[in-house]
């Protein structure tokens, strides 16, 4: 609890110091990279995230970091300080600061649309609140899909949403879990975990079903993008310039860990509206 008291902390004191940006207006970032210019939209409706990021530029925090991690016809990932000064072969996509943002689901409206500009994280099983890396991002390169492909993978995340709220529930009744599991109490761990089953269930019927939009399906079968990751990663943004550049860096050889062979490098970023 103290750590997330401390994270949300931060995020107001962002808040303050970002004041000046426009609130009206969509913040505009230039990102100056070895491989070419790119231009990201920032959104508004996700705060926490903009602001967060908008420091950062302004702190020069991304100056001089790599594209660590990039998937052909999936995404290019940036962001972690410990790649600025990092050897060959050096396995990265951990490191950033010391807090979280809490995650900012904007679905339909914003979605892994080709271009979206999104929050990486940590995997459910240890961040069952799915809250957003301090610093690392990335941006969706993804291919496209056909209608059955969509409908098929929106039975799936259904099932996934599942999954994360039992998740979550099981992360609020840790302590008493473990104190079952040392006790060995097969009983109190079978009567346990009924009562989650219970109020999953109970939370699943206060909430819609995913679907795509018709929208959604347009864009996923016509542009691309990753729809398998929408309403569990906080899109926050989108490219509005410079995609060849975006796919340039996406089409490098990689490594067993998905790292280019040759080095791409995010030389600035700046605000520039």
């Amino acid at each position: 609890m103290k750590y997330k008291l401390l994270a949300l902390l931060f995020m107001a004191v962002t808040v303050y110091s970002c004041k000046a940006q426009s609130v009206a207006n969509e913040t505009m970032v230039l990102m100056k990279t070895t491989a070419g210019d790119i231009t990201i939209k920032l959104y508004n409706e996700t705060p926490f995230h903009r602001d967060n990021f908008i420091k950062l530029v302004q702190d020069h925090y991304y100056d001089s970091l790599l594209f660590h991690r990039v998937i052909r016809d999936f995404m290019v990932q940036t962001g972690d300080p410990d790649s600025k000064n990092a050897p060959k072969l050096q396995q990265l996509g951990t490191g950033g600061p010391d807090y979280t943002i809490p995650a900012e689901f904007v679905f339909p409206k914003y979605y892994h649309k080709r271009g979206a500009l999104c929050a990486a994280r940590k995997s459910d099983q240890v961040n069952p609140e799915q809250s957003s890396s301090g610093s690392q991002f990335y941006i969706v390169t993804g291919k496209t899909y056909g209608v059955r492909e969509l409908r098929e993978m929106a039975e799936e995340m259904n099932s996934q949403m599942e999954k994360n709220i039992f998740n979550r529930l099981c992360a609020q009744y840790r302590d008493s879990i473990i104190a079952l599991q040392n006790a060995d109490d097969q009983y109190g761990m079978s009567k346990l975990q009924n009562m989650l089953y219970e109020q999953t269930r109970a939370r699943l019927k206060g909430q819609e079903p995913f679907k795509f939009t018709q929208e959604q399906e347009e864009t996923y079968m016509k542009i691309g993008g990753a729809p398998h990751l929408d309403g569990q990663y906080t899109v926050f943004g989108e490219v509005v310039d410079g995609m060849k550049v975006i796919d340039r860096i996406g089409r490098v050889s990689t490594d067993v860990y998905d790292r280019p062979l040759k080095d791409v490098r995010i030389i600035t970023m700046e605000i520039i509206k």
